[in-house]
């Protein structure tokens, strides 16, 4: 989770956040650059004092700044675009879980293991335990395994509501009478917070959700102990 003076990006727990943290770290770069070159040429214009009466057009300076920034769009674009399709790829998943967003909880159906289902609320800051995190702490957690294909279904019983975990590197809205869907892979065990992030209602960022990301035999010994097998 973010903590204070934190400037960057979260540490990442999943290999799309990686590709995330890439991305973001490339197209920066590119930005500095840019922003450098423009700044010492405003920087030398006010003074130098050269002055061309007679110059009407510069061609050949105006195909310069017209195919420069081109290619350099190319450079943030191909990237941009093969991380799109990294994100939307599904792939053969473990796990499928459901998040349905209500104001103001979200509820989670675990599908496979004969439909174990729960509400998830925030803890109010009057109940919460001395080492909770206010605003972010929910009294049931999604308890996943790591090291396994995740695939979460999202969708909203009343407004459109946004299920996210800046951790992982996912961000799913879940529309009423829609069904969207991801995966990711939590390749290390922790808490990882996030906050629903939709501006359509007051309390959209008191909706927080919390995975806890457990090896595979204490997800196990979990599920045997919501399902009497």
């Amino acid at each position: 989770m973010s903590t204070w003076a934190n400037l960057g990006l979260q540490d990442s727990a999943s290999p799309l956040m990686e590709q995330l943290i890439f991305f973001h770290d490339h197209a920066l770069l590119i930005l500095v650059m840019i922003t450098v070159l423009v700044g010492y040429l405003m920087f030398m214009l006010f003074f130098n004092s050269y002055i061309n009466r007679f110059l009407l057009h510069g061609q050949l300076i105006e195909m310069i700044w017209t195919i420069l920034p081109a290619i350099i769009l190319l450079f943030i674009a191909m990237p941009s675009l093969r991380l799109l399709y990294l994100l939307d790829e599904i792939n053969e998943p473990s796990i499928t879980l459901k998040s349905i967003g209500h104001q103001w909880y979200w509820s989670y159906e675990y599908s496979d293991f004969n439909n174990i289902e729960f509400d998830s609320y925030m803890i109010p800051t009057n109940e919460l335990s001395n080492d909770g995190f206010r605003l972010l702490d929910v009294d049931n957690r999604i308890i996943l395994p790591m090291n396994s294909q995740i695939r979460i279904l999202v969708t909203a019983a009343d407004v459109i509501h946004s299920w996210t975990v800046p951790a992982l590197g996912v961000k799913v809205d879940g529309t009423p009478g829609r069904l969207n869907q991801t995966n990711f892979f939590i390749n290390r065990p922790g808490l990882f917070y996030g906050q629903c992030s939709e501006i359509c209602g007051a309390n959209h960022s008191f909706m927080p959700s919390v995975i806890e990301s457990v090896p595979v035999n204490y997800f196990i010994k979990w599920i045997a102990s919501k399902v009497n097998f």
